[in-house]
This record gives structure tokens, sequence and C-alpha cells, in this order.
């Protein structure tokens, strides 16, 4: 007899898979005003490679997402993410204890490699309950949601410095992940029937991947996403030294990081009325058409004045780039799983390992870039924006022709 309630409200579904979801982002967030502190207790030289301790996050959830999609198709989704949250429950400790930078970043890397469970189960397990344009509401609620944490995680970290030492941040993120997991194990009942479940083999791993691989609108928009993601990566793993180094705002970095970060929460709002109105392609295009003329204005606005543009002004572009980007990623990620229901688990697996794969590079290339200005934050939009426009136009024209 299951200890689940049989039928969980949608509102409550909703808000558990946005907390789930937002394990990821927070474990990032949280860290981002500490890592001056952390760069100088564990000794680290360069400046910039304090930037590996987001970074790693992203790479062990690269390496993770490709098991727990399948292990939820064969297992139940609930299993999968218990599963994880374990290896975060490890990662943390790791970091918690850790006395130089490479063991920071294995810790690191085991709580991103946990986190992928709910990064990718979560959308599982809404792909079980809801599909086209609902499912593309759903999921525009579930980021509205969920981008408050990553967008007060920083406040929180910040608080956190104020009385006590940085390790006692990965005490927050433990006390989280512990009290989802309970929330999920009693309130929510499994969303995979046993008779729709996959035997767990390499044989359906690889048929899963190559039947993911396949669709055409598939590849396209994780492509695209793996593009926007890199940007948003790029940007995250500076903000800390454009912000406090670069900008000098100090104890206040988490007000504005918040600030700018709640423009994707608006856009996700927005969004999850548009969709139910227009085409989701069309929503993309044109989010991505007016973030990729933005950037190019402000590009050049920036090199104009040798990339130290007004403080302010630079949060009002980050503003409207962030309302972009909360625009198209939910609608990526709907659009890529439409061709792969039946198949959701692994696929899942599939796409979100590609995405991150594409933005831990990318956005780790741009990362290492910074120079004391915001140009290549700036350069980053642009040309991943415009290059993912690119892709959509693309696939859209593709899919028009076919269905033609």
């Amino acid at each position: 007899m299951t200890r689940a309630r049989e039928n969980i409200g949608n509102r409550e579904f909703i808000i558990l898979m946005a907390l789930l979801m937002s394990l990821l982002p927070l474990t990032i967030g949280v860290m981002l005003p500490a890592l001056g502190q952390v760069g100088e207790s564990l000794g680290v030289a360069n400046p910039n490679d304090i930037q590996l301790v987001v970074s790693a996050v992203f790479l062990g959830m690269a390496a993770g997402i490709m098991l727990y999609g399948p292990f939820s198709d064969a297992y139940g989704r609930k299993n999968a993410i218990n599963l994880g949250l374990a290896f975060f429950l490890i990662g943390s400790s790791v970091a918690l204890f850790s006395t130089n930078l490479t063991i920071m970043l294995l810790g690191r890397c085991l709580q991103g490699f946990g986190a992928a469970s709910c990064r990718v189960i979560t959308i599982a397990m809404i792909r079980d309950k809801f599909e086209g344009r609902e499912m593309a509401r759903v999921m525009s609620l579930v980021i509205m949601i969920f981008i408050a944490m990553p967008a007060l995680a920083p406040s929180f970290g910040q608080a956190i410095l104020l009385f006590v030492g940085w390790r006692s941040i990965f005490g927050l993120v433990v006390i989280i992940a512990a009290g989802s997991g309970t929330w999920l194990y009693f309130r929510l009942p499994e969303t995979l029937p046993i008779d729709k479940r996959i035997k767990f083999s390499m044989a359906t791993i690889i048929s899963g991947t190559g039947e993911t691989l396949h669709h055409r609108v598939t590849r396209g928009y994780t492509i695209a996403s793996g593009l926007m993601l890199g940007a948003f990566v790029g940007y995250l793993s500076s903000a800390q030294q454009i912000f406090q180094v670069q900008y000098e705002v100090g104890d206040f970095f988490a007000i504005y990081f918040g600030a700018v970060v709640i423009a994707i929460g608006v856009a996700s709002f927005v969004n999850s009325k548009l969709v139910m109105k227009l085409r989701l392609e069309k929503l993309c295009a044109i989010s991505l058409a007016i973030l990729a003329a933005t950037s190019l204005a402000f590009f050049v606005y920036a090199f104009s004045v040798s990339g130290q543009p007004p403080f302010f002004l630079f949060l009002g572009y980050l503003a409207i780039t962030f309302f972009g980007f909360g625009i198209v990623f939910g609608n990526f990620n709907t659009l890529a799983n439409q061709p792969i229901g039946h198949i959701a688990g692994i696929g899942n697996s599939v796409i979100n390992s590609g995405q991150t794969l594409i933005a831990v590079f990318l956005g780790g290339f741009v990362g290492r870039l910074y120079d004391g200005t915001v140009l290549p934050v700036i350069g980053g939009f642009l040309l991943f924006g415009s290059l993912s426009l690119g892709i959509t136009v693309f696939t859209n024209r593709k899919t028009s022709t076919e269905k033609g």
C-alpha cells in the first residue's frame, strides 16, 4: 500500500515539481556570494579558477542525466529521484569538508550528478501527466515558481555569510533536499504505471538514445536550448566577479542578482498565458530575435565605453535578455519532448544531457574569457542567441515543409 496520497492536486504537484527542479539552481546560486571567500579559504591563485565551482555542478549533471532517465523508465520516477538525492547528500558532505579546490570540485560534481535526477525526472513526471499546450502551460508555471528559489538563493547565501562561514551554506541545501524528498515520498503517487515501464539495459538505452536523436525536431531544439543555456552559464560563472569586483556592489550582490533573475520568472508567467494562444515555435523565434537584436545593440554600446557601461543600464540589458530566455527555455523543452512521449525518461536524459554538455563547454569558455569587462557575457548572449534563432527558424521551416 502506497504512503502517498492517491490524488494530489495540480497546484501542489506544480509546487513540488518546481521545488525539486530548483535544487540544481539553488545549489549554484546560494554559493555565488561566497565564491570569493571559498577561493581565499582553499588557496585558489587564479580568480577565474573559482568559476569551476559553478561549472563543476553542470559537468556532474551532464554525467548523471544519462543514468536517471533509463533508470526511471525501468524502476519508477520516485525511485530515480531518491537515488539522485542520495548522491546529492554525499556530494554536499564532500564539499562541506573540502580542504582544496580539487576536493571541492569533486563534491560539486557529485552534487550535480545527484541533482540531475530532479532536473530530468520532474520533466518526465510532467510529461507523464500532461502533453501539448497543457504541458507547456504547466512547464511555464513550474519554471515561474522555481525561478523564485535561485533568485533568492544568493540572498540566503549572503545571510549565512553574515553569521557563519561558507561551509554552513551546504547545510542549507541538505535541509532543502531532504525536505523535498520527504514531501515527494509522502504526497505524490508514482506517475509511471508498472505496465508502461521499460527494462533497464544497455540495449534499451542505446535504442532509446537512437530513437530520440532520430527526431530532427528533438535534435534541433536540444541544440538550440543548449546554446542558450551556455550563454546563461557563462553569465553565472562570471556574475560574482562582475558584480562584486568590477562594479563593487559588495553585499548588495544578492539583491541585484536576484532582481534581474526574477525577469525569467515573469517571462514564464507571461509564457503560460501566451502558449494557449500562439504557436510555441513562433514565440521562440520572436523572443530570440528580440534577444539577439538587443544584445547586438548593447554590445556595440558597451564596446564604445571599453566594456564598462553604467551599472543600472547593464542591469536593464540583463532583465530584457533574461525575459527572452524565460520565454524560450521552457518552450524548447516542450518542443523537444513532443515526439518522444512514449520514452519520456530516456528521451529526457538524452535531451538534458545534450543541453548540459553544450552549456558546460560553451558557458565555461565564456566565463574564462572574463577580462574585467562585461563584453564576454554580452557577446555570449549575442552569439549563442543568434545561432539558436537560426536553428529554430531552420527547424520550423523544415517541419512546415514536411507537413505541407
